[in-house]
């Protein structure tokens, strides 16, 4: 009984969710001269495993690195959100349970091809215009469910693009639908393949990457 009200109640969260997705604009295919975009590529993700934070056994993590350029024409303010979502409805916040020690391990790992690598946690809020001012962002999570078969990986900031949508289900004081306000977001798709035991970078194939408003 306890386990079919836990089932129940994730899957209402996930109607819930679906129902806000379903009523999400798009991106602008013509931005609104107000708006700005950070381009941005990106490194697939990969795998590292450390015996960091006590922990008796050694650990999986996961990082991409991305390159981001601020081609705006002006100086933004940059407050990014990542997140990874598998199909199996785990939501992982990025940096959750990633001890420091990951990212030194990781920009070490980099040194050469991306000496002044930056933790996405620590990253300055404030993104710089122009090639010259190009910044390299690890970003990591701690490795994800062993029974998914795909994740998606949201990255959120890259844009000053945002939209609201009535809740399909909350309401305010007043009885009309709460407000949720969505971001432009970079997301990337990834299948899984092989036993979790033996993941590796190979295990994610990559399925491609869009815009969306979330």
């Amino acid at each position: 009984m306890v386990m079919q009200r836990c089932v129940l109640g994730v899957l209402t969260v996930w109607a819930i969710v679906a129902g806000v997705c379903a009523a999400a604009p798009q991106p602008a295919i013509v931005p609104n001269p107000e708006n700005w975009m950070v381009e941005a590529t990106f490194e697939h993700p990969q795998m590292i495993v450390l015996q960091a934070g006590g922990a008796d056994k050694p650990k999986r993590f996961w990082y991409v690195i991305l390159t981001l350029v601020n081609k705006s024409g002006r100086d933004v303010d940059f407050y990014p959100k990542c997140e990874m979502m598998t199909d199996t409805f785990q939501i992982i916040q990025a940096g959750q349970n990633v001890p420091e020690t990951v990212f030194e391990q990781i920009k070490q790992r980099h040194q050469n091809k991306f000496p002044f690598l930056e933790s996405w946690e620590k990253a300055d809020n404030k993104m710089l215009q122009g090639q010259d001012n190009a910044r390299d962002i690890a970003v990591i999570w701690p490795d994800f469910d062993a029974t998914a078969k795909g994740i998606k990986i949201y990255i959120a900031g890259l844009s000053n693009e945002s939209a609201a949508v009535e809740h399909p289900v909350e309401k305010d004081k007043d009885g009309r639908p709460v407000k949720v306000f969505l971001r432009k977001t970079l997301e990337l798709s990834y299948g899984v393949k092989g036993d979790a035991d033996a993941r590796s970078d190979e295990s994610l194939i990559y399925e491609g990457k869009r815009w969306i408003m979330r």
